[in-house]
Order: C-alpha cells, then sequence, then structure tokens
C-alpha cells in the first residue's frame, strides 16, 4: 500500500512514506502495517499513526539494538520512550513535524499478539500477513473475578492509610492523591458493572465504555485542595463505591467487608465533625 491511498494530513503521509520507505530497505523487516483508528476508518484530526513492524527472527536483537536510528529514519524524535509489555516492545515517539506515533515490535514466528484489532498492509516481503488475525485478548473470568476482589478489598486500606490518616495530621498534598486512588477504584468497578469481559483500564476511552453519566455523581468530587472539601467528596466516593462493589461483590459470590466498611465510614463521617486543629 502507498501512503497516498490513505486519507491522512500531509505531515502524516510525509512520515508513513519514510516509514515505508525504511521497511522495504530494511532486510531485517519482513512486513509493516497500519492500525488503530485509521485502519478502523475513526480517525480524526487527533489521531496519531499505530505503526506495526515484523522482524526476521534472527535479526530481532540488532533491530531492536538500533532502534533509534530506525525511528531517525523518519523524522528527528524530540520524544523517544521503550516500553515493554505483553511480551513484545513498543516505540512511543513524537517527531520534529508533530507527528505522533507508536511502532510495535514483532518476530516474524510470533507477532499476532503486538496489535488488537484491524489493520493495513503497508507491505509484505513474505506474505506473513495474510489472513493474519490480531485478536481482542480477553482476561478469563479467574482473573476478572480477581481484578474484583483486589478492587473491594484495598479501596478500604486507601480510604484509611491513604486519605483518613494523612488529612488528620493535616497532609492536604498526601490525601488529595488518595482521593484519586479511591475515585479511580470506582471508575473501574463501573467498567465491570457496565462489562464483566473487559478489562478495566481506568480513563482510557472511558468515554466509549459506558454511558458517561453512570459515573455523574463522582464530578463533584474533583475538589479544592481544602480540608473539609476534601472529607465531603471522600464521602461522596464512599458513597458512590459501596452503591456499585456491593451488588458487583455479590453478582460474583465474593465477601464483601461489610463490617470493615462500616467502621471507616463512621470515621470518615466523625472525621468530618471533628474541629480543626
Amino acid at each position: 500500500m502507498d501512503a497516498s491511498e490513505l486519507h491522512l494530513p500531509e505531515h502524516q503521509r510525509t512520515i508513513l512514506s519514510r516509514f515505508i520507505t525504511a521497511c522495504q530497505a530494511d532486510e531485517r523487516v519482513v512486513a509493516a502495517f497500519l492500525g488503530g483508528s485509521y485502519a478502523k476508518g475513526t480517525a480524526d484530526i487527533f489521531s496519531d499513526l499505530d505503526l506495526g513492524v515484523i522482524i526476521a527472527d534472527e535479526a530481532y536483537s540488532d533491530f531492536f539494538a538500533g532502534r533509534e536510528a530506525f525511528v531517525r529514519r523518519l523524522g528527528e524524535p524530540l520524544f523517544l520512550r521503550t516500553y515493554s509489555g505483553g511480551g513484545f516492545d513498543n516505540l512511543s515517539f513524537i517527531l520534529s513535524n508533530d507527528t505522533e506515533s507508536d511502532l510495535a515490535l514483532g518476530r516474524a514466528s510470533n507477532f499476532t499478539h503486538i496489535h488488537v484489532g484491524p489493520y493495513k498492509t503497508l507491505l509484505d516481503k513474505t506474505g506473513c500477513l495474510v489472513g493474519a488475525v490480531f485478536a481482542v485478548q480477553q482476561p478469563t473470568q479467574a482473573e476478572q473475578t480477581e481484578t474484583l476482589h483486589d478492587l473491594i478489598d484495598w479501596f478500604w486500606h486507601n480510604l484509611l492509610h491513604h486519605f483518613i490518616t494523612p488529612i488528620s495530621r493535616g497532609q492536604l498534598w498526601s490525601a488529595y492523591g488518595a482521593l484519586e486512588d479511591m475515585r479511580l477504584a470506582c471508575v473501574n468497578l463501573v467498567r465491570l458493572k457496565e462489562d464483566f469481559n473487559a478489562r478495566a483500564e481506568g480513563y482510557e476511552r472511558i468515554d466509549q465504555a459506558l454511558p458517561i453519566e453512570q459515573l455523574a455523581p463522582l464530578q463533584a468530587t474533583f475538589c479544592p485542595l481544602e480540608r473539609t472539601a476534601m472529607i465531603q467528596s471522600a464521602q461522596v466516593i464512599v458513597n458512590f463505591y459501596q452503591g456499585v462493589a456491593l451488588s458487583l461483590a455479590q453478582a460474583h459470590g465474593l465477601p464483601y467487608p461489610a463490617d470493615l466498611a462500616r467502621m471507616l465510614s463512621e470515621r470518615l463521617e466523625q472525621l468530618g465533625q471533628a474541629p480543626v486543629e
């Protein structure tokens, strides 16, 4: 595929053309593809380039060692970081012409886990992409149940150790960080309630994952760095959490720490009533 066949902004089309040329000229590269919103047909002016390159097994270590030089064939990177996870390596970079991109690296013998969803083949020297499917790796029910168990248990630990204790000591910044941790736990619980088979991934694509009005009560918890406002926000978060966590625990056969919840809810209420020293 030629970059001119895709509806890309000019600066991204330039980089994609350079990418295709670099991959064609590099004997270590056996195939390359374009994924993300451009492959799905949902791209807008804010979309980045999600790229994938498949490398001959015996050349992978050499390619990885020279990955920065490969990126520089595309343009001058103002930001370039490598991160690994899920059994593959990924380069995230921003070029001086304002192109943002993620580049997933895979070995020719095992690459279908480096991407999820549709893709457009940019070049395929060996035919390895013919019929290739990049399927969503769904978590198992056991994994999801363990995720839910952790969210239920750790919420109360965070409330006590990371919110009630520091705010009682006047450590507002520490306590404020706990508000975000507890709010995020609520978001992930709602995601599991909406679709227990989907991964709980915080705020990422939350607007597409569920009807956002389900989170409306949490809007009031984005409060000033002020003791009374923070305690009130914590109370809202706790009430929201209990409304979701208890029903999820019952639905999936998990114990709910009702006595702990009662004790710490009362302690939080007392904290709000106590005079500031």
